[in-house]
């Protein structure tokens, strides 16, 4: 009771002396409600935290500190409740990163190499928190030891990697010396069961982002690996201008199996192709606005957009414009359905978070996340090809493709 009675009082104390409507729960961590500290405080606003929630987070503390088997390192404690916040959010594309993690992110975004060690995949962290292969680069050692596209990556030389939510971060771990093993564990959901490949890493080269050519005779083809290159912008205008010195009379653009990339890419690349008008917007907690517009040059001539249920982020802000503009033509299956934007801030010891600050929404005001961009003529793949990236379909059966010309002739007669 006393005990009680001397945790109001200071809480009472406490408002009085601060003039504002919040808690200042002093050695909340190390010292016990109960016990003050200036140096140690953490601000807590009362609508928000409740005592009992603080009470069970020091009951746990002291627990664990008193009772575990072996002593603890209460800084490590403590990053892991730092940590579970982010995890809290439900969201996995909101990650904590320690300072090993943040300094290795912050590397990996700097490199700049065509090529890497490793056992060349394309991948996508996924809504279920699992990283999922969507493409595998031709006489790749993935793709030599078995690996399909859908696999989701599970362990790593028998580490859990479950419960890291940055793709780099995994890639990473499966990284290593030439000629060395990885043990890559997945889940294969077609088949049901979990598999190890045993696989030896070697020198592997980036995929080639972009790359084009002339089709039946004057279709122009544009297959867009991925977003996630500051110069594809740049890329994609110089092929779409080669093409048209060629006399192409439509355009196949191609982002099946693209995971995403750079946003102010993809407005870029999308404002050479759309008439003046919004792009893409996002929109924060507060409901600002954030507009990205095309002007008024835009490319005349039709369009298709192939799609499917790896096209992701980026591609889906390509395609979501195009089709809300009657732009184009979309032709495949439900993309994926990721429209949300993130930011990464860097704290004062080196750690740092990634944490979603706004969703993207289509010109018409749809935001995709979850859901996804419907085609305009559904086609989905042969049965045979089915969990197969698009790169290992012969051109022969790529009924999509075909289709997505056939609509274009259609459009040109």
């Amino acid at each position: 009771m006393n005990k009680n009675k001397n945790l109001i009082i200071g809480i009472i104390i406490i408002m009085v002396l601060t003039s504002v409507i919040t808690f200042v729960i002093s050695g909340v961590f190390f010292m016990g409600l109960n016990r003050l500290n200036p140096v140690y405080s953490v601000s807590f606003d009362p609508k928000d935290v409740s005592i009992e929630s603080i009470r069970k987070f020091n009951q746990v503390r002291n627990i664990l500190k008193e009772d575990y088997y072996q002593e603890l390192d209460e800084d490590t404690l403590l990053e892991g409740a730092v940590a579970g916040m982010a995890y809290s959010t439900g969201d996995v594309y909101t990650v904590y990163y320690t300072k090993e993690q943040m300094q290795k992110l912050l590397e990996i975004s700097n490199k700049s190499e065509e090529t890497y060690v490793g056992i060349g995949v394309t991948v996508i962290m996924g809504n279920d928190g699992l990283l999922s292969i969507v493409d595998l680069f031709d006489d790749s050692p993935a793709k030599d030891a078995g690996m399909m596209s859908g696999d989701k990556i599970i362990k790593v030389d028998g580490e859990d990697v479950t419960g890291i939510k940055d793709s780099d971060l995994i890639i990473e771990k499966i990284k290593g010396p030439e000629n060395t093993k990885v043990t890559v564990t997945v889940i294969r959901p077609s088949e049901g069961r979990t598999i190890d490949f045993e696989i030896i890493r070697k020198r592997v080269k980036y995929a080639i982002n972009l790359r084009s050519e002339i089709i039946d005779g004057n279709i122009g083809y544009v297959k867009i690996v991925s977003f996630n290159d500051r110069n594809i912008s740049s890329l994609f205008a110089n092929e779409l201008q080669k093409l048209i010195a060629k006399g192409i009379k439509g355009l196949v653009i191609d982002v099946r199996d693209n995971p995403g990339g750079y946003y102010d890419q993809v407005c870029k690349i999308a404002d050479m192709l759309l008439p003046e008008g919004i792009i893409v917007y996002t929109e924060d907690r507060n409901n600002k606005k954030e507009i990205e517009e095309s002007d008024a040059m835009e490319l005349k001539m039709p369009i298709t957009v192939l799609i499917n249920g790896n096209s992701a982020s980026a591609s889906e802000v390509l395609a979501g414009a195009l089709k809300d503009h009657k732009k184009a033509t979309l032709i495949g299956t439900k993309t994926f359905g990721k429209g949300l934007v993130q930011s990464i801030k860097v704290l004062e010891d080196g750690s740092g978070i990634k944490y979603t600050t706004a969703r993207y929404f289509t010109p018409s005001g749809v935001c995709i996340h979850g859901i996804g961009i419907e085609p305009d003529i559904e086609v989905p793949v042969p049965s045979k090809y089915e969990g197969m990236p698009v790169s290992q379909i012969p051109k022969g059966d790529d009924v999509q493709l075909q289709t997505a010309v056939e609509v274009l002739r259609g459009k040109l007669q």
